[in-house]
């Protein structure tokens, strides 16, 4: 029979392996066991997606610092890099709409300080933003392309 603390063992090493545990217990009639273990599961790849997210908006406001603060390597990688991560945490929040705005707003300070750490090495040199809006993250167009 398996704990909460097995499940939460099991989840950690192997998200497969849980969902063959789960099986086993379905098979074998422990339905409170494979809820436990689906419960587990779950909240393992919920937090799995939490970091995803995490880890693009980082990866965004990375970029937009860089575009910001050194206008003369503004290229196309850059802008692909934005559009990229933003369609990334788009495509996580259509499977889960927990990870909304407020979501994001609650990581907003230290992904911006982990990004401008970012940006800075990637620079050499540091940058003089002390924040970044919501505007400037998922709503202004970043682009090489000369409008005509």
């Amino acid at each position: 029979m398996f704990t909460k603390q097995d499940w939460d063992w099991l989840v950690i090493n192997s998200h497969y392996q849980t969902a063959v545990a789960v099986r086993e217990a379905l098979n074998e009639g422990k339905i409170k066991e494979a809820q436990e273990g689906v419960d587990a599961l779950i909240e393992a790849m919920e937090r799995s997606e939490r970091r995803a997210v995490q880890s693009q908006l980082i990866r965004l406001m990375a970029h937009v610092i860089k575009w910001k603060c050194q206008p003369e390597r503004r290229g196309s990688s850059w802008a692909i890099t934005i559009n990229s991560a933003r369609r990334e945490i788009t495509y996580s929040q259509e499977e889960m709409p927990s990870l909304n705005r407020d979501f994001i707003e609650s990581i907003w300070d230290k992904c911006f300080r982990s990004a401008m750490k970012e940006a800075a090495m990637e620079m050499n040199k540091k940058c003089d933003l002390t924040s970044l809006s919501w505007e400037e993250v998922f709503e202004d167009e970043y682009t090489t392309v000369e409008e005509e």
